[in-house]
C-alpha cells in the first residue's frame, strides 16, 4: 500500500479486516514494524476520534506521532497552483509539503468541504498536492469528498458482528439519511457507500430525502429509496448520517424530524444495529432511546478506529521498511 486515501487503494478488503481483528486481540503484535519511524498528523479541521486513534495507532506499532494543527500551530497553507499570495496564506505547499517529507516517514492530513463549490471540493485539490509533492506516504485523515479511515473501521465492526452471531448469509445494510440543523459535508456517506460496494458481501440500500442524491460514483450498485420505512424492513445494520446536497451543492433541502431513527421505526428490522461516526446530534440526528439503547454499536464502531488506522499503518510500514 503505498498511499491511503480510498477503497481503491485496498487490493483485499477481506485480508484487511483481518489483519485488523487480529491487531484488536493483539494489539502489540507489531510493535516492532514502526521503530525508529514518525508519522506527521496534519489536522486543517477538528478531530477527536481520528486524531486520537491515529496517535494511539501508531504507538502501538513503535511510531513516534506528531500532530500539527495547520494554520493554528503554524502558517496558513496556500494550495493553488500559480497563487499571487497576497492574502490569509503564508506558505505554500509546494514549500511545506517537500519539508514534510524531510521530517516524517508517513504523513496523514485531515481537510474539508468548503461547501462552498463542488468542482473545487470534488477535485480533492489539498489531498491531492500533498501526495504530490511530500514524496512519503499520505494517509486521509478525512477529505473534502472521502473518509477511508472511518469507512474501514465501519467494514470492520459490521464482520465482528456478523462473526459474533455467526451470520453467514448476506446482510442487509441500510444507510439512512437524518435531518440536521447545519449542512455537513458528503465524506462519510461517499465513502461507506464507496467501501460497502467494493466489499460486495451485503444488500446494500441508501434511504434519503429528495435532493439528496450522492454522486453515482460512490453508490453505484445500491438500492436507492427516498421511502424510509421501505428501507428499514429485514435490515441488519442501519448507518445514520447527515449530508448535505449535492445537485444544488452545500444545501439544506430538509428538516424534517419524522426522518430521525427511533425504537418504533426499528420494528420492521431485523433487531438492527444501530452505526453512526459520532459526534451526533442527539434528537436531531438520533434519538436518545437508539443511542443508549441494546441495538447501538456506536461505542464498538468508534473503538474500532484503533485498529483500523494499525492496520493501514501497519500496510504502509511494510513497504518502506
Amino acid at each position: 500500500m503505498k498511499n491511503f486515501v480510498s477503497v481503491h487503494d485496498v487490493s483485499n478488503i477481506a485480508q484487511l479486516v483481518g489483519i485488523a481483528l487480529e491487531y484488536k486481540a493483539n494489539p502489540y503484535s507489531g510493535n516492532s514494524l514502526g521503530k525508529g519511524k514518525r508519522i506527521g498528523c496534519l489536522f486543517l479541521n477538528p478531530s477527536m476520534r481520528t486524531r486520537l486513534s491515529t496517535q494511539i495507532a501508531a504507538q502501538n506499532l513503535g511510531m513516534e506521532a506528531i500532530v500539527f494543527n495547520v494554520g493554528q500551530d503554524g502558517w496558513t497553507l496556500e494550495f493553488e497552483e500559480g497563487a499571487i499570495m497576497n492574502g490569509s496564506t503564508v506558505e505554500h505547499v509546494k514549500d511545506a509539503a517537500p519539508i514534510f517529507g524531510k521530517y516524517f516517514d508517513i504523513l496523514a492530513i485531515r481537510t474539508f468541504p468548503t461547501l462552498q463549490n463542488r468542482d473545487d471540493d470534488y477535485s480533492e485539490q489539498y489531498i491531492n498536492q500533498v501526495i504530490r509533492y511530500a514524496g512519503i506516504p499520505v494517509i486521509s485523515l478525512e477529505s473534502a469528498t472521502l473518509h477511508p479511515l472511518q469507512s474501514f473501521t465501519d467494514i470492520i465492526t459490521v464482520q465482528e458482528q456478523l462473526r459474533l452471531h455467526n451470520v453467514v448469509s448476506k446482510p442487509k445494510i441500510v444507510l439512512s439519511w437524518a435531518p440536521h440543523i447545519k449542512p455537513l459535508p458528503q465524506c462519510v456517506a461517499n465513502s461507506f457507500s464507496q467501501w460497502v460496494n467494493a466489499w460486495g458481501k451485503a444488500d446494500f440500500v441508501i434511504t434519503h430525502p429528495e435532493e439528496y442524491e450522492l454522486d453515482e460514483q460512490y453508490t453505484s450498485g445500491a438500492t436507492i429509496t427516498h421511502n424510509q420505512d421501505e428501507a428499514l424492513e429485514n435490515a441488519d445494520f442501519v448507518y445514520v448520517k447527515n449530508w448535505s446536497t449535492y445537485h444544488d451543492y452545500g444545501k439544506i433541502k430538509s428538516v424534517d424530524p419524522s426522518w430521525m431513527l427511533t425504537n418504533e421505526k426499528m420494528k420492521v428490522t431485523n433487531q438492527a444495529k444501530v452505526m453512526h461516526c459520532l459526534p451526533v446530534r442527539r434528537n436531531i440526528e438520533l434519538s436518545d432511546e437508539i443511542l443508549d439503547g441494546p441495538n447501538s454499536i456506536i461505542t464498538q464502531q468508534a473503538g474500532n478506529r484503533v485498529w483500523a488506522a494499525q492496520t493501514v499503518l501497519s500496510e504502509i510500514l511494510k513497504t518502506i521498511s
